[in-house]
């Protein structure tokens, strides 16, 4: 693989004037939005696990926060409930009439899509009389490759559910950093830690019975396409740096760390999607305003990270089990 640049690159900032682009699409969209109490129909438990987390809590406590309300007064936001920025990570919105509301704090929707285009997609076996138990192969890959492609991030591929918790733990908003003092996304996260704890909901893989834990083969898949979604989210984040300040170093340190770590990974897997991920990320140049050639970068490290949760074996990665996170490190 070609040597690597970003270590010498990462410091390269430029002055220029300040980015208004300060506000990220919707995470869900509010006209696609249920709500998670129509997933507590049929996901019950899986809700009932959900409401204990800091995710759901997020409703009723982020706005009383003195920090959370320091943040928005530098933003020149009245109310937290109200401004888009806060909207898009914090809380899920619905659309009710021609206005959004909020229901719930980070929610189903959030981590797993806006659900009106696939929630009966998801659950149909094959047929109305067809139970989950009879459901044949064939029409379960069909089914989620068509959920999938209806928006909904099947946790089959652990990659997809990684560039959820990424979507937010990145945070792609310079000013929201630079001006408003918000942290620079979530620098300690860790896909294994971070959902394999009180996040954790496998209930649908034992009946509805108990909330059962992932293999080791499945950590391990698991950690290195959340590393490989973190080095995506990484170069888009400082894709959207304009101006030397907190955010663009903060970010681009963030890409570097992360593929330092992945390197390391790679010299003992030798995987090729891994390979593909950090072939295209030797292109990156961390600088401010190169938006176009990182977010490219970035295209190429999400299609490499896709097909490699997809596509791999865990079972061939014994050799990282000394890296993957154990219980009590488990959020």
């Amino acid at each position: 693989m070609r040597d690597m640049r970003f270590a010498s690159a990462l410091f390269v900032v430029l002055s220029v004037a300040f980015s208004t682009a300060d506000a990220q699409p919707p995470q869900c969209d509010p006209t696609k939005v249920i709500g998670p109490m129509r997933c507590a129909a049929c996901h019950e438990n899986e809700v009932r696990v959900w409401l204990q987390t800091p995710h759901a809590k997020t409703l009723e406590e982020l706005h009383r926060r003195p920090e959370a309300n320091a943040i928005a007064a530098k933003m020149g936001i009245r109310s937290i409930k109200r401004g888009d920025v806060c909207l898009d990570c914090h809380y899920t919105s619905q659309s009710v009439g021609d206005k959004n509301q909020i229901i719930a704090g980070v929610s189903c929707e959030s981590c797993h899509g806006a659900a009106l285009d696939w929630v009966t997609l998801h659950n149909d076996y094959g047929g109305p009389t067809v139970l989950k138990s009879q459901e044949s192969a064939a029409h379960q890959e069909q089914r989620r490759e068509i959920s999938i492609a209806n928006g909904m991030r099947n946790p089959t591929n652990v990659y997809l559910v990684a560039r959820s918790c990424l979507q937010c733990h990145s945070v792609p908003n310079e000013k929201l950093v630079n001006v408003g003092g918000h942290g620079a996304g979530t620098l300690e996260f860790e896909m294994v830690s971070w959902s394999q704890g009180i996040n954790r909901h496998n209930f649908l893989r034992t009946g509805n019975k108990n909330n059962a834990e992932n293999s080791a083969e499945e950590l391990r898949v698991m950690y290195v396409a959340g590393l490989m979604a973190d080095l995506e989210f990484s170069t888009r984040a400082v894709a959207k740096a304009t101006e030397r300040g907190t955010y663009g170093l903060a970010v681009a340190q963030r890409a570097a760390n992360v593929a330092v770590r992945l390197k390391a990974i790679q010299d003992q897997i030798k995987d090729p999607h891994l390979e593909s991920a950090l072939v295209a990320f030797s292109r990156a140049v961390l600088k401010t305003n190169n938006e176009a050639e990182l977010t490219a970068i970035a295209d190429e490290i999400q299609q490499a990270g896709t097909t490699f949760a997809q596509s791999t074996d865990g079972s061939k990665f014994a050799v990282l089990d000394t890296l993957i996170p154990v219980k009590s490190q488990y959020k």
